[in-house]
Order: structure tokens, then sequence, then C-alpha cells
């Protein structure tokens, strides 16, 4: 009896220094999480940047204002026209206590939808998103001729495809791919909405994720960064996305579907520029090795929207299918 007392005590004596040790290392994870979580919220809330490239750049201003005037004058004040002026003259004209008048207006409301705003917003996104890749595009120009920030050591992590057709099918396949996962991965974060309890906090942290990708994708497009090496870099690297994109999600996530559209479709041009002269990838790298010495554990935010991708993939012709895969294990 008294060994098994002995016995006990010393089992209790390694387990209360084993779970110090736990206790430090959980701590020292969440401190690294929580400053590249303020880190990349720091870098998104950097506007200035859109200032000085839109100075360099007539373009940058051009396709922003374009942008602004679309989506934040046109679009967004005709939903405040809608709900000011037009929704509360119908219900004076077709009052609410009588069942015809009011059948007719909300006639009158879809109406207005069907024949101005679906279209408009159908038209709005088109074009915008023209306009996003030409803002990009402009800006990175601006950025390369500016003391903004460089891209040193970017190129090392280009994408090496090999000349002719061959390197031609491998690269519409890999667009395919990214494509198809961006948009399982969109449908994932729609679905998260409806889970009770946890679903508007997950569903909050997935759509941070989603526009930080959006608007890292188009300079990492620009450095020919391959699609492999910048979904590792962006799963290590989880806290600091998380960051970026929480401010584009604040600006529009207790607004109405419409209104948010809207109010998104201003923002997102600023914080693509904004992410386009960061210079988080100085000190944040790409390789493996340097990320595991930083204590960053990989978190596989695409695992879901990868299965589904591949396994939709799987239904092309083999040929395509076996270029897909060489693609994915290089």
């Amino acid at each position: 009896m008294i060994r098994s007392i002995e016995n006990r005590r010393v089992v209790l004596g390694q387990e209360i220094p084993n779970c110090e040790m736990e206790l430090k290392g959980l701590r020292e994870m969440m401190k690294k999480v929580g400053f590249l979580w303020f880190e990349g919220f720091r870098e998104a809330c950097c506007l200035h940047r859109v200032i000085i490239l839109s100075l360099r750049s007539k373009r940058v201003l051009l396709r922003t204002g374009q942008c602004f005037l679309l989506n934040g004058l046109i679009f967004l004040g005709s939903l405040f026209l809608l709900n000011t002026l037009i929704i509360p003259t119908l219900s004076w004209i077709l009052p609410h206590h009588h069942h015809h008048y009011s059948f007719l207006r909300l006639s009158l409301i879809h109406l207005f939808y069907v024949l101005w705003f679906y279209p408009l917003y159908v038209f709005s996104i088109v074009l915008s998103t023209i306009w996003y890749n030409d803002i990009a595009k402009y800006g990175y120009a601006a950025m390369e001729t500016s003391n903004i920030t460089t891209h040193k050591g970017q190129n090392d992590h280009h994408v090496k495809r090999p000349s002719g057709l061959g390197g031609v099918m491998i690269g519409i396949g890999e667009q395919v791919y990214s494509i198809l996962l961006l948009n399982v991965f969109f449908l994932e974060v729609y679905a998260t909405g409806f889970l009770p309890y946890i679903g508007k906090l997950l569903n909050f942290v997935l759509l941070s994720w989603m526009y930080a990708y959006y608007c890292f994708e188009y300079k990492w497009n620009f450095n020919e960064v391959a699609l492999d090496k910048r979904l590792d870099y962006f799963e290590s690297y989880w806290a600091f996305f998380a960051g970026f994109g929480s401010p584009c999600v604040l600006a529009i996530f207790f607004f109405s579907p419409l209104v948010s559209y809207g109010i998104m479709a201003i923002l997102f041009p600023l914080f693509v520029l904004t992410a386009t002269g960061s210079n988080a990838e100085q000190e944040m790298s790409f390789e493996k090795d340097k990320r595991r010495d930083a204590g960053m554990e990989r978190l596989p935010i695409f695992y879901v929207a990868n299965k589904v991708s591949m396994w939709l993939l799987s239904l092309l012709p083999q040929d395509k299918w076996d270029q897909m895969q060489d693609r994915k294990s290089q």
C-alpha cells in the first residue's frame, strides 16, 4: 500500500512538469497566433499604400474611381433610393390595410428588383472583376517602379512548367483547379452560416480567409508563385491571413446581402492594393524549414475544398487527370 502511494507520487511528480510544459507551449503558440493576427490586421489597414499607388498611376486612380462610381453611387445609391423614397411613396399611395393594394405594392417592388437590381448586380460582378484585375496589374506595375516594397525571394518559387503545348495545358489545368477550389471553398463558407451556435463565428473566420486569399492572389499570380506553394504558404500563416481579411468582413458582416456586396465591391480594390504593396513575404518565408523553425503549425484550411475539387477533376478524361496529378505531386 505504501509502495503504491509512493509510486503514485512519483507519477504525479512527473505529470505536473509535463502539464506545465504543455501550458507553456500553448501560451507561446497563442502568443504567436495573436501576434500574426494583429500583424495581418495592421497590414490590411495600411490604406496609405492606396494613395501612394493611385498618385503614381492614373490608371489605378481611374479604375478605383470607376468601381466607386458603379458600386457606390449607382448600385448602393439605387438601394438607398428604393428604401428611402420609392418604398415609402408606394406605401403611402397603396396602403397596407387593403389586400389588393398590398399585392400591387409588393409586385411593383419585385418588378423593380427584377428589371433593375438583379441585372445591375450581374453587370457589376462582371465589370468589377475585370476592373479588379486591372487595378492589381497597374498597382503592381506602379509598385515595381517605387520604393514601397520589393519581392526578393519570391521569384525562387515561380511556376516551372515545360515549354510548348505541355506547359500551356498544365497552366490551364492549374487555373481550372484553382477556380474550382475557390468556388468549392466559397460554398463551404456559405454553408457554415447556417450552423447553429458557432455558425456565425465560423463564417466570419472563413470569410476572412477567403477575402485575404483573393487579395493576395493577384500579386502571387504576377510573381508566378506556384499554386501548391501559395496554398502551403497560406495554410502555414493562417493567423496572419485571418487578421488581414478581418477588416474586409467587419465592413459587411452586419448588412443585408445586397448592401454587403455593394460595400465590398467598393472596398475590395483598396485591400487588393494594400496586399499588392505589402512586404509581408519578406518577413514570412515561403520555405517550409523556416516556417517550422518559426513554430508555425499548418492548418488545413482548404482540406475539404481540395478533396471535393480533386474528386470533380477525376471525372475529367484520364490524360488531363494524369497531368493534374503530376503537377500536384511536384
